[in-house]
């Protein structure tokens, strides 16, 4: 199974933030949202992503001041990346390794969407669904 299906399922909609939106703007865009992640944007160019992690991490370090600063002092700025054309397995790998739960979808240095760990594994279970009924009913028939 291919990222493509897990983008072909999903609204389309890329939520974004700009490097000097605040960090208090972006975590109520968070929370209206229901997401746990903004990629940030500057003239149509990925320049990093700010998740709930990050903010969590900026107020334990430098206190709840940090909600005034601008997103670029929190935001990833080195963003791990796929294609749409990678396996569902080969993303989840990197999502276990790297300890990461947004991944943006890049084709052709073009972003064509974002996905969760939470795609990521309601894929794979509807994939293991699909095929434990297969074999059930190759059982049955025979």
């Amino acid at each position: 199974m291919l990222v493509s299906h897990i983008l072909r399922g999903k609204d389309s909609e890329i939520i974004t933030a700009s490097s000097d939106d605040s960090v208090e703007d972006v975590a109520k865009t968070l929370g209206e949202r229901r997401i746990g992640a903004l990629l940030v944007m500057e003239g149509g160019t990925m320049v990093g992503i700010i998740s709930e992690r990050d903010i969590v991490r900026g107020i334990a370090i430098r206190g709840q001041g940090v909600l005034a600063d601008s997103v670029q002092s929190l935001m990833t700025k080195s963003v791990v990346t796929c294609a749409s054309s990678e396996s569902i397995n080969s993303v989840m790998a990197t999502m276990t390794e790297r300890r990461i739960r947004h991944v943006p979808v890049m084709d052709d240095d073009q972003l064509v969407g974002i996905i969760t760990i939470g795609d990521v594994v309601k894929e794979r279970i509807s994939e293991a669904e699909h095929e434990a009924q297969a074999l059930k009913d190759y059982i049955a028939t025979g």
